[in-house]
């Protein structure tokens, strides 16, 4: 039982307390982390940069700085709140600054990239720098037999907080004007994230400082280093927990890749930003009822184990066989399935990338031809860019096809241009009126990418007019085109009858493990403790990496979505609820720290070698497949890993410092 608790509140407030500070936080990772802020940084506060790339780098630059800093000071702060009991003064510390930065990033407007980039690392600091000390609570607030329950209950609680702030979110910015939307997006995520960490500080005690009769003598600070060299000079004593960390370290790599690269593996297979929308939130919602099975796994008391293990098996093997089917069977229009490609044609060229100095291209008016350097235009070559400051200036380009990207520059001295398709103005489905691209921007930029519709697919000439008109602000009317891409047709799917074919699969599902579950299940039931889960768990990530390297559709992709929603929050869950089982409760904030380290690293080798494979072979297909080499990998490390022993030498430290 909880030894720490406070009188004033049940066992059973306490771990909802705990847990709610998951619902908290969670709306910092889908809101700052995955769906907004990366975009509105790349477009809005990075909008003087000379390209889009220069904004993804900096970005990149502050999220490897945050993850430097706290890695760093993880183990540190972790062993001091061990030697001066003050885990929850710690968490109290780095929540306040997280939550202060991240509301402070309604302040960012156009231009603001390195104000953004200064919060973000600060609340990224914040973020990452309290889960140390929220985890390192488990083991004070949760029986060694509740840790993996109670572990899976706060993930799906994070699952459920951060999955419903993000779609409350995004109707902000689809309905606010400007850049409010996303502002005040911002905002929301830090009043959130404040609001509901208050149960934690209200309920949960501060665990007693734990320190051998003796030890603390010297001070807290020397104290604290003391203890730390200490654990690595007895590496050996703590044996299994490390071998448990290099396991975790491999395969969570592979798990926070395919989480990390999911959204541009769907856009580069061609799927619309509404499907991959749709899907990010699926993941979020879906996620919550399967980390709660999985956090009763391993639970010897559960009855309904052998019904859980049946359903998880079930999806196993039905999602990647309905979607392969249905892809076949089912209409194109219906599955998402690529159309046929566009070729070229006597009038007109197919998809493919065509240079502004290419012949296909019709220059009317006085143009010049200016190379712009790689590193500026954000591409694998030197890019063409066609000049013109002549107002008769007109760029027409004959295609087959029906989406197209253009690729200019913006400046103080752009124009605006018109949009005309076959000789009329393109019509801006917001607006209703004709469009029209405003090229003027305080500083140049290159690069900067337009998506247009024709309005059926066929033979049509595009042509950019300079309108001789500019920005209030503009000094000028010049107008710069590089390059223009006819993209593949576009994929129809019907996301209502893909959602029913999965929701129908799941009643199968449970009719399946209702019926088979104790016949075929029950043995292999009973001998699913944690660190089986877990291997369960890395075992469809294994699926999923080769699903992933032939999946070619929508819903194929919607039954890939599904899957990682069944294993993303159950492993991670089950991951922290073990590595809590064999580290002691005496020194959590020290043993946390460095499992934050390992979280850290654990984002570098997996994009590397996506990133490699995707280079060596020009597509994101290998680099999706190698990442079973990562599963492989850890399911073995996991299986050398002695969870008994682990778990023994947690409980003689503690019994050491007075715990147990």
């Amino acid at each position: 039982m909880n030894k720490t608790a406070s009188r004033s509140y049940t066992h059973k407030q306490i771990i909802q307390a705990w847990c709610m500070y998951d619902w908290a936080n969670s709306a910092f990772a889908t809101t700052i982390m995955a769906a907004v802020l990366p975009v509105y940084y790349s477009q809005v506060a990075g909008a003087t940069l000379p390209s889009e790339a220069r904004a993804t780098s900096y970005w990149s630059l502050g999220l490897s700085l945050s993850l430097l800093v706290v890695a760093v000071l993880s183990p540190i702060l972790g062993t001091i709140s061990d030697v001066m009991r003050g885990k929850k003064r710690f968490l109290a510390f780095f929540v306040s600054i997280g939550v202060l930065m991240t509301g402070l990033l309604i302040l960012v407007d156009t231009g603001d990239w390195l104000l953004a980039s200064v919060l973000f690392v600060l609340a990224r600091i914040g973020f990452t720098g309290a889960n140390v000390f929220y985890d390192a609570l488990l083991p004070h607030i949760a029986t060694e037999e509740e840790q993996d329950e109670v572990s899976a209950r706060g993930y799906a609680m994070g699952y459920l907080g951060g999955g419903l702030l993000l779609a409350v979110n995004i109707a902000m910015i689809q309905f606010l004007p400007g850049t409010w939307g996303a502002r005040l997006s911002f905002l929301s995520v830090g009043l959130w994230w404040a609001v509901f960490s208050i149960p934690i500080f209200r309920r949960v005690a501060e665990p007693p400082a734990a320190t051998a009769p003796g030890e603390a003598a010297g001070g807290v600070i020397a104290t604290s280093f003391k203890r730390l060299w200490n654990t690595f000079k007895d590496i050996r004593q703590y044996r299994e927990l490390f071998k448990y960390l290099i396991a975790y370290l491999i395969y969570n790599d592979g798990i926070g890749t395919i989480i990390g690269v999911s959204a541009i593996y769907g856009a580069e297979l061609g799927f619309g930003s509404i499907e991959l929308i749709l899907a990010l939130l699926l993941v979020q919602f879906v996620g919550i009822p399967y980390s709660l099975i999985f956090g009763r796994l391993p639970n010897a008391e559960e009855r309904r184990r052998p019904f859980f293990l049946a359903f998880v098996v079930f999806n196993l093997v039905a999602l990647p066989l309905a979607g392969v089917v249905g892809m076949r069977v089912l209409p194109s229009d219906v599955t998402g399935a690529p159309p046929e490609p566009f070729t070229d044609t006597m009038t007109a060229v197919g998809e493919g990338t065509y240079l502004s100095d290419e012949p296909v291209f019709d220059l009317l008016g006085d143009w010049d031809l200016v190379t712009v350097a790689a590193k500026e235009a954000g591409t694998a070559e030197d890019v063409i860019y066609a000049t013109s400051d002549d107002v008769t200036a007109r760029f027409a380009f004959p295609f087959n096809g029906q989406k197209l990207q253009l690729i200019y520059s913006v400046g103080p001295d752009r124009g605006i241009w018109a949009i005309e398709i076959d000789g009329e103005p393109l019509i801006d489905d917001n607006t209703n009126a004709p469009l029209t691209i405003n090229a003027y921007n305080r500083t140049v930029r290159y690069g900067v990418r337009q998506t247009l519709l024709a309005p059926e697919a066929g033979e049509h000439v595009l042509s950019i007019v300079n309108t001789g008109n500019n920005d209030a602000a503009s000094s000028g009317a010049l107008m710069t085109l590089a390059q223009v891409t006819v993209m593949p047709p576009i994929r129809m799917s019907n996301l209502l009858l893909i959602l029913g074919i999965i929701l129908g699969l799941q009643v199968i599902g449970l009719g399946f493990a209702f019926l088979a579950g104790k016949p075929l299940f029950s043995t292999l039931a009973e001998k699913m403790d944690t660190r089986r889960g877990i291997i369960l768990s890395l075992c469809i990530y294994a699926v999923i990496a080769v699903w992933g390297f032939i999946l070619n559709s929508v819903i194929e992709f919607w039954m890939l979505a599904w899957m990682v929603a069944v294993v993303q929050g159950g492993s991670q869950a089950l991951s922290r609820s073990l590595y809590a089982s064999m580290a002691p409760a005496s020194k959590s904030g020290e043993f946390f720290g460095l499992f934050g380290i390992m979280e850290k690293f654990s984002a570098i080798l997996g994009p590397l070698m996506f990133a490699a494979a995707a280079a060596a072979f020009n597509s994101s297909r290998p680099a999706v497949l190698s990442l079973i080499l990562l599963f492989i990998v850890g399911i073995f490390m996991l299986t050398r890993v002695d969870v008994v022993e682990g778990r023994r030498v947690a409980k003689t430290e503690d019994a050491k410092a007075g715990l147990r």
